[in-house]
């Protein structure tokens, strides 16, 4: 990469960091969008709840996204993965895999989140074909068919009522203690909600489509289907490292604007938000890469 001083490095190539690379584009911005070209998303058929982009793979998804960006030419996309950020507000200096440094005055981390295991057999072939996190985004395919939730405690108690707008028709598994108090374990037999505490052996399906659970118990749950609460972490441990606060539930602590508590690192889309949608964190790359830009106009404005 040519050494000059950049804008804005946008450390993600989702939604997020796309969105944000083309509202800083337009704003005659030097923009570089390093990612490593493994999405969270990556093991999903389709995108759903994206107007006018409603059903599309997600890697065709950004494959037009990055061409519409590529007409702006201040903008550059590197297939690599920062590892190192040193620097501060002004000139941050960024280092990749694969040993290119550059420059930058902002950073913006639209790194998403990833998966953890959850240690479940089966798991893993179904994810994305007929499991999923997310109702918004495929309930509808799954509407009105039989599904197994698994998830437990508060999580479940928020998550039932949910999947419910969607079918009736579902099992819970909790895969170990259910976390509920007697008067939530009432609730789900007042509905007539089958709920199971065993753990669970393993997820049995054909060619990506779920046909039973299998408990340790013995007892299977036919289904069409699965909805599960996934154990997330952010996309990388960059922002912890340069000192970016972090919550509980792994997101970078942002205020209204996107800005990080560290001067000149914002974050957008999933690994600032619990809104996990593509159209969500699109709309939150937008927003942020305005804020990066008057903050950039405002500090160049005061220079002179």
């Amino acid at each position: 990469m040519e050494k000059q001083l950049l804008d804005v490095a946008i450390i993600g190539g989702g939604p997020a960091g796309l969105n944000a690379a083309l509202v800083l584009a337009r704003a005659r911005k030097q923009v570089a969008v390093v990612d490593e070209g493994r999405p969270r998303n990556a093991v999903t058929r389709e995108t759903h709840g994206f107007l006018t982009r409603d059903g599309i793979s997600p890697g065709e998804f950004r494959r037009l996204a990055m061409e519409e960006i590529s007409a702006y030419p201040s903008v550059s996309f590197l297939e690599d993965t920062a590892v190192s950020i040193t620097g501060m507000d002004g000139r941050f200096q960024i280092e990749t895999a694969q040993g290119q440094t550059f420059a930058s005055k902002k950073v913006l981390f639209a790194i998403g989140m990833k998966d953890r295991p959850l240690g479940i057999p089966g798991l893993a072939e179904v994810y994305g074909k007929s499991a999923f996190v997310c109702p918004y985004c495929d309930g509808w395919e799954l509407r009105d068919q039989p599904l197994v939730i698994i998830t437990k405690g508060a999580e479940l108690m928020h998550f039932a009522p949910i999947i419910a707008g969607w079918t009736n028709r579902f099992t819970v598994c909790t895969n170990g203690p259910d976390e509920l108090t007697d008067t939530e374990r009432e609730e789900f037999r007042r509905k007539r909600i089958p709920l199971f505490d065993s753990p669970i052996r393993y997820i049995d399906s054909s060619d990506g489509i779920v046909r039973q659970v299998v408990l340790e118990s013995g007892t299977t749950v036919a289904c069409r289907g699965i909805f599960f609460k996934p154990e997330l972490v952010t996309g990388s441990d960059l922002p912890r490292t340069i000192g970016c606060q972090i919550t509980e539930t792994g997101t970078i602590v942002v205020d209204e604007f996107g800005r990080s508590n560290v001067p000149g690192v914002f974050s957008a889309g999933d690994a600032a938000s619990r809104l996990h949608q593509a159209i969500a964190a699109a709309s939150m790359g937008a927003f942020v890469a305005a804020a990066i830009n008057n903050e950039l106009n405002t500090e160049a404005w005061g220079r002179v």
